[in-house]
Parts: C-alpha cells; structure tokens; sequence
C-alpha cells in the first residue's frame, strides 16, 4: 500500500513558498508516494490557502519521482477547457506523475461567490468529465449541453498519453460511486475503517452491473487524518483521528494495515501541522509508517 501526505493542513505564509516546496523535496527524499492537495477559493479555518494546480504545477519542478494529486479538486468551479489545458500541462510538466482528483464541491458560500447553483453541481461535474476525455482524445470537439457549449475546439497542450492523465473521482454518496464507475480511473474517499472500505466496495459492485464495468478496475484511496504522536495539532482536524484520539505509532500502523488489506490502495495522510512540524513529521512518517508497510505488502 502507497502513502501520500496531503500539502493542504499548513497555513503557508505569503513570504514562506520556498517551504512548499522544501517540504515536497523531503518527502520526496524519505520516499513517500504522492503529495496530494485539495482546493478552496474562499478563506476558512482549516482549508488550503493555496491553488491546487499551480502548487502542483510548482512541486512537479521540484521534484523527479513522487507522484502529485489534486485532493479534490471543485470541478464545477471551472470551465471544462480550462480544466483539460490545466491538467494536461500539469501532466507534459511532471513526466506524467499528475492525477486528476475531481468532485463536485460542497461549500455554499464558495458556489454563491462564482454565481453558481450548488444545486447543480453534479450535473456540471458529469458534464465536464465527459468533455475532459474528449478533450484529450486529439479530434476537435463539439458540444452543446446544459452548461457548455463549443464547437470544433482543440486545447491548446496535449497530454502525454491519448486519453489524459488518470482521474479520481472524489465523493462516498451513491452519486459519486456511480461517476468513478463512469468516469473515473479510481475513487478517492473519505474513509477510514476496514468496514468502510468494504461497504464501499460492495456498492461499487452493486453500481458496476449497471454500467457494465468491473470496479475491480478501479484505484481504491482515501484521506485519513492523523495526529502523529508527540506532535499538538496546529489546526482543527475536520473529522475523526485514524486510531482514535492519542493513538500511537503501532496503533496507527495497524489502523494503516487493516484498510490496505479491505482493499485500499493508497492513503493520503492529513497531518494538522504547520509547515516547520509537518517536515519534521515527515520522518516519523518514513520511520514508523512507510518503511513497516512496504514490509507488510511488498
């Protein structure tokens, strides 16, 4: 099982970009698997204070190995073609270590400030994802649906392979597990429990027959929030500690071990640290998690 670290918990300062990107190359260099990061356009408590694709876009350059996802990005909030030239850049610029982690966003205020319909937004996520692979096929397209309309466009960067970089699609309501099944290469949740993790793949089975597609076929990976010991959270933790509140290292490598036996096939650690403790946590999370695990699966 491959484990990432999600870059959004750090309230990075205005003068402080170099430590993105310091903390991108140590994770690197310990021998993580992803840095993840997720999206918000409005300020809030805990949420990244950072654009997903360009932090990625900037953490590609500084890096030559680890892979790089968006943990979720809003689809709704942007044009389809902005979305497919974005992400194809951010492909031909990684060598192809960019995935595509899409969903359909939550916050009110945030589809209020855009002048948008929350109400809407699985209609346009499924619309968009539709015109993504298009997009990234090669032949100018032409559409005219609900929310967007061209006619023989071709972006202007293509990805590196025919089809675009992989995508994950974000979400546990029955909705999303039916857009993975649709549209996406993997399925990027919120869970944190064996029991989870099975429940969700029994519904994914259940959906599969409808759309005639084996979600054997799909990447399974989750967000787990973590509070690794001896460490005091810097920002609020939006859900339940992996393990339970004081867990330790063993509880938590085992926490880690369970779902990589449900099914799950990478997890991406949501620590709630600063930038200069999130580095340091970094090499407890070599140490005690990573280095174990790769021991456990291979």
């Amino acid at each position: 099982m491959q484990l990432g670290v999600s870059l959004e918990p750090p309230r990075w300062r205005a003068h402080g970009g170099g430590a993105v990107l310091q903390t991108a190359l140590r994770a690197e260099q310990l021998g993580l698997d992803y840095l993840l990061m997720s999206d918000h356009l409005l300020a809030s408590e805990g949420g990244a204070n950072l654009d997903p694709l360009i932090t990625l876009a900037a953490v590609a350059g500084a890096t030559a190995r680890i892979r790089l996802a968006t943990s979720i990005l809003a689809l709704p909030y942007r044009h389809p073609l902005v979305v497919a030239q974005q992400a194809a850049a951010l492909d031909v610029i990684s060598g192809g270590r960019f995935t595509l982690g899409v969903g359909t966003g939550w916050d009110p205020a945030e589809f209020a400030a855009l002048g948008l319909e929350v109400r809407h937004r699985g209609a346009r996520t499924d619309e968009a994802l539709e015109l993504l692979r298009a997009l990234w096929s090669g032949p100018p397209v032409t559409h005219t649906g609900r929310f967007t309309s061209f006619d023989g466009v071709v972006p202007a960067t293509a990805p590196r392979a025919k089809g675009g970089p992989d995508i994950w699609i974000g979400g546990q309501s029955d909705a999303a597990l039916r857009r993975a099944l649709r549209f996406g290469d993997g399925w990027h949740g919120g869970v944190s429990t064996p029991e989870q993790v099975r429940e969700v793949r029994e519904r994914l089975a259940r959906f599969g027959e409808e759309f005639y597609r084996d979600p054997g076929e799909l990447t399974l990976s989750t967000v787990c929030f973590v509070v690794p010991p001896g460490f005091e959270p810097e920002v609020p933790l939006p859900g339940e500690p992996l393990g339970g509140p004081g867990a330790s290292s063993g509880q938590l490598l085992d926490a880690l071990g369970r779902l990589g036996e449900a099914g799950l096939s990478m997890v991406s650690l949501w620590l709630p640290l600063g930038p200069l403790r999130l580095v340091e946590a970094l090499e407890w999370v070599a140490n005690d998690l990573l280095e174990p695990l790769r021991r456990r699966f291979g």
